[in-house]
C-alpha cells in the first residue's frame, strides 16, 4: 500500500522540526478550548471505543450520549453555551485522559500546524508546553504525523 500523497509532500526530510522540538504538556487545557477551525474533536470508531471504555459504558451508549455525525463525520457534541471540549474538567483537565482520541494524543504535532508560520501562530502563541520538558526527536514527530494522517483517513467511518 502506498503512502497518502499529502504525507509524501509533507515529509521530504527538510522540515524544521527534524532537529527535535521541546514540548511537554503543562495541563493548561488550552488545547481543549475552541480555536476556530480546530474547535471540533473528531472521532474514529476506535476513538469512540476507547472513550467509552474509559467511562465504563458501551460504545453505543457513548456515541448516543456524547457524539454527533455531521456531514458524514463523527465528532464530540458541543454545548450550545460553550464550544470547549465537553470532557474538559475544572477548566484545564481532561476527564477521559487515558481514553482520549488520536486527535488529542498527537497534539501539537499535527501536519497542518507544523509549518513554521502555522507553528508560531497556532501553537507557540497559546500553548505553554512549547519550549518545556523533553525534546521530541524528528523520528518521534514523524511517527505522530503518520498516525495522524492514518487517523484522518478513518474519520467518518
Amino acid at each position: 500500500m502506498s503512502e497518502p500523497k499529502t504525507l509524501v509532500m509533507k515529509l521530504d526530510g527538510k522540515e524544521w522540526w527534524r532537529e527535535g522540538v521541546q514540548f511537554q504538556c503543562q495541563g493548561s487545557g488550552k488545547c481543549c478550548t475552541s480555536h476556530g477551525e480546530y474547535g471540533f474533536v473528531y472521532m474514529t470508531p476506535k476513538d469512540r471505543q476507547n472513550m467509552a471504555k474509559s467511562l465504563g459504558i458501551t460504545t453505543s451508549e457513548f456515541t448516543k450520549k456524547y457524539c454527533e455525525k455531521v456531514d458524514g463525520v463523527w465528532r464530540l457534541k458541543e454545548r450550545a453555551d460553550n464550544p470547549d471540549c465537553i470532557f474538559l474538567k475544572n477548566g484545564n483537565r481532561c476527564g477521559v485522559y487515558e481514553g482520549r482520541p488520536m486527535q488529542c494524543r498527537t497534539w501539537p504535532f499535527w501536519p497542518e500546524v507544523l509549518s513554521p508560520k502555522a507553528w508560531a501562530k497556532d501553537v507557540v502563541k497559546f500553548c505553554p508546553g512549547v519550549g518545556k520538558g523533553r525534546i521530541w526527536s524528528g523520528d518521534e514527530i514523524e511517527k505522530l504525523i503518520r498516525e495522524q494522517v492514518e487517523w484522518d483517513q478513518e474519520i467518518g467511518k
